[in-house]
């Protein structure tokens, strides 16, 4: 009689947290600790890291380093852009690795949860009255992009957490797209919005993220930065990819 032999599980694809990189000391510590935080989530999950450009390790290292264990690509980006559909592609396809690119953590209620946190830790009070509420409003200052895709992501990010906070909330950009925050600013203030909180729609500080942060008038909230939703938010985009059947992917 053939003795019968355990069956072993494959390992699950490695997760690689795609960031942009900065030349921002504090970004790549903030990206660190967030990876840390997946790692706690996941304990056994292989998480590495790699940026599109500034920092190391480079996206194509980690990738070369993998061996032949499979990877989901998570970008650390909150909207559909260049770099989720141009650059990260692009650096997967021709490593040696088999990997897949998730979508970007954008828009999703998570990030809603890590923005809101983010505005109250800052001094954004827990409850408005009607006439703060008539005052109040909120920029999300994001770092902008030509791809209007990336826009209109932000658009529904501002869409969810106005619906959450109750007052409007305008997307304003730190490059390549409009509005400004300057410009946001006084269009809220014509209708009347004059006590106004900047949500910093970025992953991590860097330039754009502190450019946008001098321009509020009142309150400024931190990066979204290592905040817990931002970690299942990025499990949940991992296990989105690996429930899709590999053999399905383009």
């Amino acid at each position: 009689m053939t003795p019968s032999h355990p069956y072993f599980a494959p390992a699950p694809p490695a997760l690689v947290l795609v960031a942009h990189g900065s030349r921002d000391r504090r970004a790549l510590a903030t990206v660190t600790t967030l990876m840390d935080r997946v790692r706690e989530l996941r304990p056994g999950l292989a998480v590495h890291l790699g940026h599109i450009e500034l920092n190391e390790p480079l996206l194509p290292d980690t990738l070369a380093a993998l061996g032949d264990t499979p990877a989901v690509l998570v970008p650390l980006l909150l909207s559909r852009g260049y770099h989720v559909k141009q650059d990260i592609p692009e650096m997967a396809a021709t490593a040696r690795v088999r990997a897949r690119v998730a979508p970007p953590l954008g828009p999703h209620s998570l990030l809603v949860e890590a923005l809101h946190d983010r505005l109250l830790e800052a001094g954004w009070p827990t409850a408005l009255d009607a006439a703060e509420r008539r005052d109040s409003a909120v920029i999300l200052a994001a770092a902008g992009s030509r791809d209007p895709d990336s826009a209109t992501d932000t658009r529904r990010t501002a869409r969810l957490l106005a619906t959450r906070l109750g007052v409007p909330v305008l997307p304003a950009y730190a490059s390549a797209a409009t509005p400004t925050v300057p410009t946001a600013l006084r269009a809220l203030a014509a209708r009347g919005r004059h006590r106004v909180a900047i949500a910093s729609y970025f992953t991590a500080p860097g330039r754009f993220a502190t450019q946008c942060a001098q321009a509020a008038p009142w309150i400024a909230a931190a990066p979204l930065g290592n905040h817990p939703a931002m970690a299942r938010l990025i499990l949940n985009r991992y296990e989105e990819s690996v429930s899709t059947p590999w053999a399905a992917a383009a």
